[in-house]
């Protein structure tokens, strides 16, 4: 049976996430140190304390990768092991994680800054999102073309595309995809046009802290956002990171791909059903299992037998 390991991006954090895991095992207790060193916020704070920060993006991407990363080295450690991983937009640190390639601390550490970046590189409310339900990709294509500064951000899966780009082109957008048949278009609460051409500058700065980043083998392949394809060379991870900030995420082709290697069951590791809802309406034969905390690893463990 093949199993893949999969991911959720920005927008699933909470608090109290991986909290079972960290009061349960002191190795993850000092995952939660070792974060605190690498991102220079306080995990502890951050993660299991009430407060607005872990809904700020700078914050919000440290806090998401080591909660998922503790749940991973939980599952590892239960002896459920990934075929294949892919994770949605942040969640593809996550995914190169699992599969080897980095490590725990550059993990954190590159997810900060790239928080950092993504934020800062447009200014506070001069760049928006907005989900477009119900069409497909050709037709929002043609409904925004002749519309400067907006462009298709998220393909998640069959009549769900998010559009990204200036804030007043992506108002301007909203009413022709309205026209053109959507059945809902909602602006999101963001703090910029992520994935669009106008983060192009953010992907350069995270590709300079990306150099001195010493990445290790795939030990398994991972999916990468800006293609949907596999990866099982080193050597591109890092272009394709740079890339990742500015360009599309193709998380509806990487499923089918998912599907055409012969996957059985995802295990969506971290909060949420974000990666199930996904799944659901684009590959319905693959099983999702999400992993939250200890109580789910011991379901699973009994599922699998």
């Amino acid at each position: 049976m093949k199993i893949a390991f999969c991911y959720p991006g920005q927008g699933v954090q909470q608090v109290g996430m991986a909290e079972g895991f960290v009061k349960s095992d002191e190795h993850y207790a000092d995952m939660i140190s070792e974060a605190t060193k690498a991102s220079g916020v306080d995990m502890n704070k951050l993660l299991f304390e009430p407060n607005d920060d872990i809904n700020i993006t700078e914050f919000t991407q440290p806090a998401l990768v080591t909660a998922c990363c503790i749940i991973t080295d939980a599952l590892l450690l239960a002896g459920i092991k990934p075929d294949v991983t892919a994770g949605l937009s942040l969640g593809e640190y996550c995914s190169l994680y699992v599969a080897g390639a980095m490590s725990f601390e550059d993990a954190v550490r590159l997810t900060r800054i790239r928080g950092k970046l993504m934020s800062s590189e447009v200014p506070a409310g001069e760049g928006s999102m907005a989900a477009v339900i119900g069409l497909d990709a050709d037709t929002i294509e043609n409904a925004i073309k002749d519309i400067d500064g907006v462009w298709c951000a998220n393909f998640n899966c069959p009549g769900q595309i998010v559009i990204t780009g200036k804030k007043k082109s992506v108002q301007a957008a909203m009413p022709k995809l309205t026209e053109a048949g959507a059945k809902k278009v909602v602006e999101l609460n963001v703090s910029g046009p992520f994935h669009s051409p106008l983060l192009k500058g953010a992907g350069d700065k995270l590709a300079k802290a990306l150099e001195s980043v010493e990445l290790g083998n795939l030990k398994i392949p991972y999916l990468a956002n800006v293609n949907g394809s596999v990866v099982t060379d080193k050597a591109e991870i890092k272009g394709l990171l740079q890339a990742q900030v500015s360009s599309p995420v193709r998380w509806e082709q990487t499923l089918y791909e998912l599907e055409k290697m012969g996957v059985e069951k995802i295990i969506e590791v971290g909060p949420g059903k974000t990666i199930a809802g996904f799944v659901r309406k684009t590959v319905p034969s693959i099983e999702v299992i999400g992993v939250s905390t200890p109580e789910d690893i011991d379901k699973l463990l009994e599922k699998l037998g």
